[in-house]
């Protein structure tokens, strides 16, 4: 369960991390602190969004966070190896059911919002931009929970590849659940289980 909660909070808080604004004229840590504010804010005031309006929080999330996001490059780290062994029809694929995935874990999550704030470190070291850390904590009631971006620049815009939430980075909790249904039945058992798990979370969502 903590596990779950947590990867929620990847899926809802870790992706607003980017979105389209001014990019190329801020710094990595200046852009999570403004518009992860920007998306805390706009959940905490629009009760659909705290419902799990899937179709809301998915249109917001398509337009202003995805494109913003190298998600080939998230989805080729979490598969390994393998994905360079994968017919383009087979990427594709684990590509879509990967991001419904997290679109219906982030629609989950943002109906947990209350009265969380996000707090952003500074980032000290800018030598390699295709692997700049930011660090950040979510505070509300209880202990603050641990949040760390990586992003990449690509061009002149930031971009997101991983999170990392009280100690769990996404791509690495996803590679052990993938791990075992690459050995078993490769690319295809790994969609076949995105695409199983969508339908279950479709149901419970209704």
């Amino acid at each position: 369960m903590r596990m779950q909660r947590l990867m929620s909070w990847v899926a809802a808080i870790g992706f607003v991390a980017v979105s389209g604004v001014a990019q190329a004229q801020q710094a990595p840590d200046a852009l999570v602190r403004q518009v992860s504010g920007e998306v805390l804010d706009a959940a905490k005031a629009d009760k659909s969004i705290q419902a799990g309006d899937f179709k809301k929080i998915s249109a917001l999330v398509e337009s202003k966070v995805l494109p913003h996001v190298n998600f080939t490059r998230m989805t080729s780290k979490t598969i390994g190896p393998q994905w360079n062994k994968a017919t383009p029809e087979q990427k594709q694929k684990v590509q879509e059911e990967f991001r419904t995935l997290l679109l219906r874990t982030y629609a989950g999550a943002l109906s947990q919002v209350k009265d969380q704030t996000v707090e952003v470190k500074p980032v000290r070291d800018l030598s390699d931009e295709s692997n700049v850390l930011v660090r950040s904590e979510i505070r509300g009631k209880g202990q603050p929970v641990q949040l760390d971006y990586r992003l990449e620049k690509a061009g002149d815009a930031w971009k997101i590849w991983d999170v990392n939430v009280g100690g769990l980075w996404l791509v690495t909790t996803y590679q052990g659940q993938f791990k075992p249904v690459l050995s078993q039945g490769g690319i295809d058992g790994v969609i076949k289980l995105l695409v199983d798990l969508n339908a279950k979370a479709a149901a419970a969502q209704g």
